[in-house]
């Protein structure tokens, strides 16, 4: 296992038996791939939909609440420290269509929200949320599917900039946290899910895609232990081959 310090609190271990980390044991999973030289930031969905606001949450039909407030907090220590030394973000946003037809296969699992606190396109549930301000060296785009990688640029952008780690962030865990951290391993990108920095609407949902995620596909550790390896890049990183 590893040898690098875990979280102390790690949120599977709640659902955890003898018998399941007899298994994690005797598979050898969850070693650490660390860091590597060339970081980014990968912000999911960070959007007012997804948090809604504290004293009217039950007007907002997807926020996850108080957590997620917390989360995009600590996502907002994260983006200061990468924008100080130039490491790039890279910022998505989910946005549907008001009249559905780019929704796909996803409109059979739920409805059409007539919303402008859910995540239509033009509303102000699509928004990014305020507490986040993305740099000149950052990249704003919108995504139609879970993973931040399929059917956008993002891939193309980590490469021009020959980024071989990617700092996962945002919102849901267990929805497009998970798709895009799977797609992001399976283009081999050491990848790296800062513990406090996802957040989702169920605890179950959270805890079980996080142990998932740190078995196999990613490093999930501390968000200090992130941000302490920022400090230690020097400012001023080139965004891509000689810019």
């Amino acid at each position: 296992m590893s040898k690098q310090a875990q979280p102390t609190d790690r949120p599977w271990d709640a659902y955890l038996g003898e018998a399941d980390s007899a298994v994690v044991t005797k598979g050898k999973f969850g070693r650490r791939m660390g860091f590597g030289q060339r970081p980014a930031v990968v912000v999911i969905d960070a959007q007012k939909y997804m948090v809604g606001v504290a004293d009217d949450d039950a007007a907002w039909p997807s926020s996850c609440g108080e957590s997620g407030r917390e989360a995009v907090r600590q996502i907002g220590r994260l983006v200061e420290q990468a924008q100080q030394v130039s490491v790039p973000c890279f910022f998505t946003l989910f946005e549907i269509n008001p009249n559905g037809t780019d929704m796909g296969v996803y409109r059979l699992k739920r409805d059409l929200l007539d919303s402008d606190r859910w995540c239509l396109a033009g509303t102000l549930g699509a928004q990014m949320v305020p507490e986040l301000t993305p740099s000149d060296n950052d990249v704003v785009f919108v995504k139609k599917k879970p993973s931040g990688f399929l059917g956008t640029p993002l891939l193309g952008y980590l490469v021009d900039r020959k980024i071989d780690t990617v700092i996962v962030v945002g919102g849901a865990t267990s929805n497009c946290i998970r798709a895009t951290v799977f797609d992001s391993s399976s283009y081999n990108f050491r990848t790296i899910v800062p513990q406090e920095g996802v957040f989702d609407r169920i605890p179950i949902s959270h805890a079980i895609s996080l142990f998932d995620m740190d078995r196999q596909f990613a490093d999930v550790i501390p968000m200090e232990e992130v941000i302490e390896y920022l400090r230690t890049l020097p400012a001023g990183q080139p965004a891509s081959e000689g810019s």
